[in-house]
Parts: structure tokens; sequence; C-alpha cells
């Protein structure tokens, strides 16, 4: 068996980041971009008025009770065509572009109209109430960084700076394929014995999040010539996920079936509890995760090796890290395999404080589905009592 550090290094080394694509910002959401994004002009790309009032030369309304002649307005987007002189005043509204000649905004509050003239009772300031040419950002300035997963905040500011597509990183094809004579879908005839196939829901949907598209080869009975046919139904994949087959057994055929069509084996086994049983390798040239099958070995498993897999493809740093939490209830010594127990997160008087659920069987996804972390138990880690720090995971 191998550590779980060893088996990160060695799956996020097997990968290349995939090549860029240029998409349009619009559907850019939750990309990870191949290439600075540069502004393509200033912003705002003129100066203009912060509030609503008058637009005037500082110089002429210098003292309280100053009265000007109104020569015009300049609402957003329809600019005040001519310059502001000696004794002028122009009516502006928020986001409409300062004359030429004004240096000063009066806000309306402090100003009274009447007919073609406006009085002031404050002392206009140079350059109050104006937004600079540039204020936000400049012509050329860099508004997105290689390697940033893009937000909807960065989205608006993209687009404000006048660019529409972007160049991102393709999505990696992540094939899906369970196994197991066992299984069925939800909502359809359990077979004897049989249980429902969860896992693939849940790794549909966290590939989806982690920036991968998902490609569900369906559930393959536990045949040789199923299994084999892994290697023509993921086809252009940049990666194959399996669920199940991967411990010892009769059935297990992920190694023999796959053998023949080219599988070349890296590790077996990983010294961590649950998920001991993952195999990584490839099949042909591409990589192939083979996941336990106990629903919360598949989950942990793909938090720490397949999340990984995945930001190797798109450019990115290894995404799990820790953090520290309060323990709230004694836990014993550890054994020779590093532990991910289940737990409850709560914040205590600004403190993070982990409870973990006293039965931590790997088949139990109703004490995973409420889990807020793992706390991460090194191997052979002794006795840690309430109130001591612990390293977590958290799961959202």
């Amino acid at each position: 068996m191998i550590s779980v550090d060893e088996a990160v290094t060695r799956i996020m080394s097997a990968f290349t980041t995939l090549e860029p694509e240029l998409i349009d910002v619009r559907a850019a959401a939750g990309r990870v971009l191949a290439a600075d994004v540069l502004a393509r002009l200033d912003q705002p790309p003129l100066p203009v008025s912060s509030m609503d009032g008058y637009a005037v030369r500082a110089v002429d309304a210098a003292q309280i009770g100053a009265a000007l002649r109104i020569i015009g307005s300049a609402p957003a987007g329809h600019p005040f065509a001519g310059r502001l002189e000696a004794g002028q005043a122009v009516r502006i509204f928020t986001g409409g572009v300062v004359p030429e000649g004004a240096d000063a905004i009066v806000i309306q509050e402090d100003a009274t109209a009447d007919d073609n003239r406006v009085a002031f009772n404050v002392v206009a300031q140079k350059g109050r109430h104006i937004r600079v040419a540039g204020l936000d950002f400049k012509s050329g300035e860099r508004i997105g960084a290689t390697g940033h997963r893009l937000t909807a905040r960065d989205l608006s500011l993209i687009a404000a700076g006048d660019v529409s597509v972007v160049s991102v990183r393709r999505r990696p094809k992540v094939a899906l394929a369970a196994t197991g004579d066992e299984l069925s879908l939800p909502g359809t005839p359990r077979k004897p014995g049989g249980i429902v196939a969860s896992s693939g829901y849940a790794l549909s949907s966290l590939i989806s999040a982690w920036g991968g598209e998902p490609i569900d080869l369906g559930i393959l009975p536990d045949t040789s010539e199923a299994v084999a046919s892994i290697a023509e139904k993921s086809k252009g994949a940049d990666l194959i996920v399996t669920l199940g087959g991967a411990s010892v057994g009769d059935h297990d055929l992920i190694l023999k079936a796959l053998g023949p069509k080219g599988f070349a084996l890296d590790f077996w086994k990983i010294a961590m509890r649950p998920g001991k049983p993952l195999i990584f390798g490839r099949l042909g040239r591409t990589p192939l995760l083979g996941l336990p099958g106990n629903p919360v070995s598949t989950l942990v498993c793909a938090l720490l090796f397949l999340k990984p897999a995945i930001a190797a493809m798109l450019g990115l740093a290894k995404p799990t890290t820790t953090i520290a939490a309060k323990l709230m209830t004694d836990l014993k010594e550890n054994d020779g395999r590093q532990d991910y127990v289940r737990a409850t997160l709560d914040i205590v008087n600004g403190e993070r404080c982990v409870t973990p659920f006293p039965v931590q069987d790997s088949s139990m996804l109703s004490i995973f589905a409420r889990a807020d972390a793992l706390i991460v138990r090194p191997a052979h880690t002794p006795h840690v009592a309430a109130g001591e720090s612990v390293p977590i995971l958290l799961l959202e």
C-alpha cells in the first residue's frame, strides 16, 4: 500500500494541462482561464458624474449663494455637446459625461433651480463627485489572470472591459462506468439481493462542479466482456473512472478484463480508510481511476484523487488542503491507515468545532450526507482529547 500523499502526487503527475478553447464570456462561469484577459478600454472611458446635480467650474461656485446660468443637460448616454464657460452650469445625472470645462459637481440637494438659473448653498470643490477616466481600470490592464476559475463577478468585470470572448481550458471529459451484477437504477426493479446504484449521481455532479464533463457509460454486469467494453465506450475521454471492481474477488474484473485491452497498472491499494482498494493506471493512453464500490469510499476517494486529477488537467494547483478545527469529543488512537472521519462542523464563539459521528461505516450514505467535514487522522496518530486541534477537509 502507498500513502495518500504519494497517490495524489502520482495521479496529478500523470496528466498534462488540456488545450485552450475560445468561448463567449456569457458561458464562461466556472471555467479556468488559459490566457490573461486585458481590458480593451478605460473604465470609465470618460470622466462621469457619480451623482445627480450640476456640472460647474469650481471657481464659479467658490462662494455660498453663487448663481449660474443653466445652458443644457447631460443625462447618461447623452453627453452635452459643447464647452462650459464662465458663469455657466450643466444639469447632469449619474453616469453622465462631465462636460468639457467643468471640474466639479454640485449635487441637486445643495442647489435651487429657477428656470434657466441655479444657485448653490455650498461651495463647489474641484473634482468632487467626478469619476475620472480609468478610475476602475485602464485599457491594457489585466482583468483576468491565467489559471483563475471565473466567477459571476469576473464575467461582469471582463464584459465591462469590452471583452466578449475568452480563452479557457477545455473541460476534461470523464467517462464513468459502474460495475456490478447487484446494481440497479433508482426507480427500476431491484434484482434479488441487489442494491440501488447511487454513487454515479454524486460523481457526475462533482465532476461538473470541479470543471469536468461527465460521460455516463451506464451499469456494466460482472462479465469480462462487459468490463472490457469500457475500452471502446470510453474513446475520446480524458479520464476513465470505474466504480467498484477494485477489491480482491472472483467478480472484481477491472484488472483481468482490461489487461488485454492495454491496461497498465500504476498502483493499487492506498493506506487509508475509507477507500483502501483504489486502482490507478492507464488504459492505452487514457488514465484510469478505479474507485471502490462502497458509496462513502467512492466519494471520499473522489474528493482526494478525482478532484486533483481534474485540477491537473485544468492547470490548477492541488485543491485539497486542510484547515484546523477544535475537536469536541475524544478520538482513539489510529492504526496504520490514514483515516477520514466524518464529522459535523459548528462555529462556537468564532471558532470552528468538529464533532465526529459515532459510527463511521463506509456504506452509510446518510451520515456522509449530514457531514460537513472530514477529520484527517494520519497513520498511527495517538489518542486525541476533546479540545485539541485537528486538521479537517471541508466537504462543501
